[in-house]
């Protein structure tokens, strides 16, 4: 089974912070890659109220399904690697295709058959190698505004946490709770009253 827990840290940035870090890591335009982001759920929510959330993402031509769970540890990323005639059933009909996804869904009593799009949200990414960790740099697109957030990705929490937090002091960053992608999409759908 395709999984692996993601340990993470985020800060939403302003676009003036943005572009500051850029420049600090001599990123440019040419450095980004676009990346689109199908998030899904049951018509009654139930990923969303076990804390989970499915998303498609569509880069360099593969569309990869992931599953989303919270831990103690770190957020359970459960992998599949789409055909294009799975993920036309999946947007279309709401039918999750066979795999690790729909196996790991199974004991939680969701329906692999009743799952409907709820948008998309895509992001513009660079990425650098920075201590430890990996830096993510997102610019974000999603029901009629943008974002801009830092990612840290990391395997030692203790220590990624610490070149986290130090990396947005000497930047002059304030740190602020931030909520991952996906519960800003839903957020914002829900403030369009889409939810």
């Amino acid at each position: 089974m395709n999984q692996e827990i993601e340990i993470e840290y985020k800060q939403l940035l302003t676009q003036n912070e943005f572009k500051a870090l850029l420049n600090v890591f001599h990123l440019t335009d040419q450095d980004f890659i676009r990346q689109d982001n199908d998030y899904f759920d049951t018509p009654d929510f139930n990923l969303k109220a076990a804390r989970s959330a499915l998303r498609i993402r569509h880069r360099r031509e593969q569309s990869m399904l992931t599953l989303k769970q919270e831990t103690e540890g770190g957020m359970l990323e459960t992998h599949q690697l789409l055909t294009q005639e799975e993920l036309i059933r999946l947007k279309q009909d709401g039918r999750l295709p066979e795999g690790d996804v729909a196996a790991v869904l199974k004991p939680l009593d969701i329906n692999p058959h009743a799952f409907q799009f709820l948008g998309t949200l895509t992001t513009y990414r660079a990425e650098r190698g920075y201590k430890a960790g990996l830096l993510v740099f997102d610019h974000s697109v999603y029901l009629g505004i943008e974002d801009f957030e830092l990612e840290y990705e990391v395997k030692d929490p203790k220590h990624g946490n610490e070149a986290f937090l130090q990396l947005l002091h000497s930047n002059h960053i304030a740190l602020t709770p931030t909520k991952n992608k996906i519960a800003r999409f839903f957020d914002r759908k829900t403030q369009l009253g889409g939810l």
